[in-house]
């Protein structure tokens, strides 16, 4: 790595290794440009993780970032990378699975993912890439037959690893007991003020790695807030080692055995955020974290619906969003 930056790595499943910070890209206002120009400032400061959707329109830019990125010789070949994309609702449907990773990799320029995950347990009309859409259009998601298209994209090496987003124990059960590969990722939302501790149990015990996104909030979207960042007793912490709430919200997530994906387009806290990794958090302060007050960030609202599979939060969580 040029910029002579470490960051760790976690085994999961069997293929490569994921490593432990990843670089997220969904960025709201969207910007083709400026999302090209720091996920290629990214890999030169040492950024390996690469996260994108095809509802985050980042795809495109991102492969051309990774262009750049081996044109300019910052990294030897994409192998070096760890590229994670998404399935969205609307394609999240058995015979659409396999030409939506189609267009992803055709999108990014790449001739496979790293990882491939189902965005969310929930199907809607074919069509647009909307994160609200209509209440009529949503539909309940056939998941023995996503699972399998899902398979079929690892078969044919479309992707290294197949995972899920936004699921919990009791979904990832209806995945596990009709699945020939099981899924390698969870990729769920985790920070000190939603923890995520009988999920994470629950996955460890199945074996399926957690990633954890709004590691500090998901400030800057249409779904975070300053809770996190704003949160009393990591200010503390953060004050009493000399570091940022972010860094200590990173370092905790880190601890917890997950990898995460944090978005910051602002160049300090890019370069901040990879700064986690030669200090610890001690195991008084890991108490302190443990005792605060739980608060979901992003209920998932937009996804409950009279007319849709999900009638309540706790039908789409069940169970586990309080």
């Amino acid at each position: 790595m040029g910029s002579g930056i470490w960051i760790p790595e976690m085994a999961f499943g069997t293929a490569k290794a994921i490593p432990i910070m990843g670089f997220g890209t969904a960025v709201y206002p969207f910007s083709a440009e400026l999302a090209k120009e720091c996920a290629l400032r990214a890999i030169e400061m040492g950024y390996r993780h690469f996260d994108t959707a095809s509802l985050y329109l980042t795809e495109q830019p991102l492969g051309e970032a990774i262009a750049e990125a081996l044109r300019l010789g910052l990294i030897k070949s994409r192998d070096e990378l760890f590229i994670t994309s998404k399935l969205w609702c609307s394609d999240a449907h058995p015979h659409l699975v396999l030409p939506a990773i189609r267009k992803t990799l055709l999108n990014l320029g790449l001739d496979y993912l790293d990882l491939y995950l189902i965005h969310w347990p929930i199907s809607s009309k074919p069509g647009e890439y909307e994160l609200f859409a209509a209440e009529e259009d949503l539909l309940p998601q056939d998941f023995k037959g996503v699972w399998e298209a899902m398979e079929g994209c690892q078969k044919l090496g479309l992707s290294k690893s197949i995972g899920v987003s936004n699921f919990s124990c009791k979904k990832l059960q209806i995945i596990l007991e009709n699945a020939s590969i099981p899924p390698a990722v969870n990729q769920v939302e985790m920070n000190p003020l939603w923890q995520q501790k009988k999920l994470r149990e629950f996955c460890m015990e199945k074996g399926i790695h957690v990633t954890s996104y709004s590691p500090l909030g998901g400030g800057g979207t249409p779904w975070g807030g300053n809770d996190v960042l704003g949160c009393e007793v990591l200010k503390q912490i953060a004050d009493s080692k000399g570091k940022t709430v972010a860094q200590v919200c990173l370092r905790w997530a880190c601890e917890q055995g997950v990898s995460v994906v944090v978005k910051s387009f602002n160049e300090k806290r890019m370069r901040e955020n990879l700064a986690i990794f030669d200090w610890k958090l001690s195991t008084e302060d890991l108490l302190k974290i443990q005792l605060i007050s739980q608060k979901k960030g992003f209920p998932g609202s937009i996804f409950v619906s009279e007319k849709g599979p999900y009638k309540s939060l706790q039908e789409l969580w069940d169970g586990e969003f309080a």
